[in-house]
């Protein structure tokens, strides 16, 4: 195998810092948006062997390497709009519709196709700009369910939700459930396994010709928590979505339509976690939208202590604002509202709006 280069871009500016920075050419914007960087680390090698230094963004730019200067385009390249929402001008809510019996945090709730669509229109009021809707939970050592069952669940809520105003994603594995999704009229489709679970699913998905979320996730729900190792975690996570988009775009799929979520939960322990949270910036060299799903999960409640899933609202949002720093354009989550205040205040000191009070 050759070695390979990935771009980790660090020196991070918001607000008026980076658009001065930016006009300046000190900085770049992180895929268009409005997040900026002045540093990046350039890593160089294999996973587990690696060589890396820390240039300036202004170095980096009059480098003569063919793959860093397409890396660093894909980087700062500004990601096309997706579902009618813009991918560069701040972060866009997901929320979460478990219509399962056993999801980790809120199975059995939503199972009643009423209480998922008002859940759904409730999170919508709140200022979901997207909702994920799901009829198979993937939780650590989840088993699947038949097709049968799963559409019973979905199809539903799909078409309870139509008028909710927000844009609507399948969460499923399953190529016959993303053909009877997208012919109900979901928007996007989001598959945990990278459209690799189903040898149907990636034929199916382009031919819908619908925005596809791949998920990394090492191994099946059922085992991929039993021991989860890698010789580099944030290098190995981006090379299999970099390959899987080159997949997608083989089949089809083009990268317009694609966007990438490096799993956080899904075969990792909670030090891979935290390590792919903090240095979620290298996945912007996958020139793709990029989202983040860690509300509510397990590690949080390792680093915190509170073993209830619904409880760990705090470390959620902690988690989304430090995606959010970083230019992660969606955020899965559970509790939209708070999610959404969260972000509003945020968004706010970052921009330095003190006439907004």
């Amino acid at each position: 195998m050759p070695d390979g280069v990935w771009l980790l871009p660090k020196g991070l500016l918001h607000g008026e810092a980076a658009q001065r920075a930016v006009a300046a050419g000190h900085a770049a914007s992180l895929a268009g948006g409005p997040v900026a960087f002045s540093l990046v680390e350039v890593i160089e090698g294999r996973p587990g062997a690696t060589r890396r230094r820390v240039t300036t963004l202004r170095d980096l730019a009059t480098s003569k390497d063919r793959a860093i200067g397409e890396r660093l385009g894909r980087v700062t390249g500004a990601r096309a709009p997706m579902v009618g929402l813009p991918m560069n001008s701040g972060p866009l809510l997901m929320g979460v519709i478990n219509v399962t019996p056993d999801s980790f945090s809120d199975g059995g709730a939503f199972l009643e196709p009423q209480a998922a669509v008002a859940h759904g229109f409730e999170l919508a009021r709140a200022g979901a700009d997207i909702l994920d809707i799901g009829g198979e939970s993937t939780r650590p050592g989840s088993k699947g369910v038949s097709l049968d069952e799963e559409l019973g669940r979905v199809l539903p809520v799909i078409e309870g939700l139509a008028g909710a105003g927000a844009a609507l994603s399948l969460d499923t594995r399953k190529a016959k459930a993303m053909k009877a999704g997208a012919d109900t009229g979901v928007h996007m489709l989001n598959d945990v396994s990278a459209l690799t679970h189903d040898k149907a699913a990636l034929k199916t998905a382009a031919a819908s010709g619908l925005p596809v979320v791949l998920m990394h996730a090492l191994g099946d729900p059922a085992t991929m928590q039993d021991d989860p190792r890698y010789a580099d975690v944030l290098l190995e996570i981006h090379d299999y979505l970099e390959a899987r988009i080159a997949v997608c775009e083989t089949a089809g799929i083009g990268r317009e339509r694609l966007i990438a979520d490096p799993g956080i939960g899904f075969g990792k322990t909670g030090a891979h976690n935290l390590t792919l949270i903090a240095n979620v910036t290298l996945f912007h060299g996958l020139g793709v939208p990029l989202l983040l799903g860690a509300s509510r999960k397990r590690f949080i409640g390792t680093l915190t202590g509170e073993a209830q899933a619904r409880r760990r609202l705090g470390g959620s949002i902690g988690a989304m604002l430090a995606g959010a720093a970083q230019g992660v354009q969606i955020h899965r989550v559970h509790d939209v509202r708070e999610a959404r205040e969260a972000l509003t205040l945020w968004e706010a000191c970052a921009a330095g709006a003190s006439d907004l009070v």
